[in-house]
């Protein structure tokens, strides 16, 4: 604390925001997992009524290859979970996801590979619904 008093005019207030902003961050991966959580849900989803259609010998290759690429996906998310059990889970699921790409080897299932996508796609999303208040406000002002 002595060091933010010697630094900053209002320490305070700066503690507030960093702990805001650190909220929001937290907020807004919150929901970029919650929607690659989503699409897994409904992959599989439409993996099992795949392997339902192929019982019945009415699916296409195509739709058996997506059923199996989904079936692999699933394998892969229950690999993690058994990491996730283990003590230090937070520690040991990122080393393995690093060494998994060091080695060649994907870990995570395809619904997460491009979560770095969907954050900047989100902020771009809170940028454009910022301005768009903002200019509501200005009108509504003037």
């Amino acid at each position: 604390m002595k060091i933010y008093r010697k630094l900053y005019k209002a320490p305070f207030r700066v503690l507030r925001i960093s702990r805001r902003r650190f909220g929001l961050r937290l907020k807004r991966d919150m929901l970029v997992l919650k929607d690659a959580l989503a699409q897994e849900k409904q992959e599989t989803k439409d993996m099992l009524v795949a392997y339902g259609r192929y019982t019945r010998n009415q699916a296409s290759k195509e739709e058996l290859r997506l059923a199996n690429q989904q079936l692999a996906d699933l394998i892969k998310g229950l690999g993690l979970g058994v990491f996730a059990v283990l003590p230090f889970a937070p520690i040991t699921i990122p080393v393995v996801v690093k060494l998994g790409k060091l080695v060649g080897v994907e870990v995570l299932p395809s619904s997460f590979n491009n979560l770095s996508e969907r954050k900047a796609q989100l902020n771009r999303e809170a940028q454009a619904n910022k301005r768009a208040l903002d200019a509501v406000e200005k009108a509504s002002n003037e």
